[in-house]
């Protein structure tokens, strides 16, 4: 099986780390997380509350989520572009107000088994080399625990909170929404608790997970640990950097779930 997960907490740098290895391994890449930000940002539109378990499992069950490759017209950083129905949601996903409840929609049992069975099922086909992809690299928070369990190569990212909660704060002003250090630091510390305590699949490292600390380090380095296991693992030969390497010197800063 081709297929690389990559867990870890909020801001961690998984979407940014995972997004570069798909491209230098031609494989691709799946940010599980934007199915849960699409279920909360949903429910918010609708006026459901999230600690409805009910009604907010029956959104997740509804809901018309699609991922696509950004578009040649997309010139603001997506990696992917998402959509609900027809409507665009790719940044209104990244709201600070989807922020504070995704958690608890991820926390939620229905929202889970529905979205995790979805996962699973895209995993399984494009890690087994019948899609047009040679592989996929999935990024979350139970992907080697619970999604893709069998995957031959984990990655668990880790940074400091506060390390992390700078980051996302530096994503929002930079997407043009006001920010609150000490709010945002808060808000993560809540989240990794619920992540991490919550009765199903918590966020924890698989026990054959490889743990990388992502601190103090650029998007290409930490890209050019994982390759290697890639290689040995999974026996896949990476590409050079090429042009749509545009984040490979820069901190982990962007494109962060």
């Amino acid at each position: 099986m081709n297929a690389i997960t990559i867990d870890g907490p909020a801001a961690s740098g998984k979407s940014t780390v995972g997004y570069q290895v798909g491209q230098r391994l031609d494989f691709l890449f799946f940010d599980t997380g934007i199915m849960y930000r699409a279920v909360a940002w949903a429910i918010l539109d609708r006026g459901i509350d999230s600690a409805d378990v009910e009604a907010v499992g029956r959104v997740a069950g509804q809901l018309p989520i699609s991922v696509k490759a950004p578009g040649a017209g997309a010139q603001d950083g997506r990696q992917a572009t998402i959509q609900i129905g027809e409507l665009d949601v790719t940044w209104p996903i990244r709201s600070p107000r989807v922020d504070s409840i995704v958690s608890i929609v991820a926390a939620n049992r229905l929202v889970r088994q529905e979205l995790s069975r979805k996962q699973r099922g895209i995993g399984l086909e494009y890690g087994s080399g019948a899609a047009e992809k040679a592989g996929v690299v999935m990024v979350g928070r139970d992907i080697g625990t619970v999604v893709l369990p069998e995957a031959p190569l984990k990655i668990y990212l880790k940074a400091p909170l506060k390390e992390r909660a700078r980051r996302r704060f530096k994503e929002l002003v930079e997407r043009g929404n006001e920010a609150d250090f000490a709010k945002v630091l808060d808000d993560m510390r809540l989240r990794d608790r619920i992540d991490s305590e919550r009765a199903v699949a918590p966020l924890r490292p698989a026990r054959d997970a490889l743990q990388i600390r992502t601190e103090g380090a650029s998007v290409l380095e930490v890209v050019e640990q994982i390759l290697p296991l890639a290689v040995k693992h999974l026996g896949v030969v990476p590409s050079s950097p090429g042009k749509q390497d545009t984040t490979g010197d820069s901190d982990l800063s962007a494109g962060l779930a």
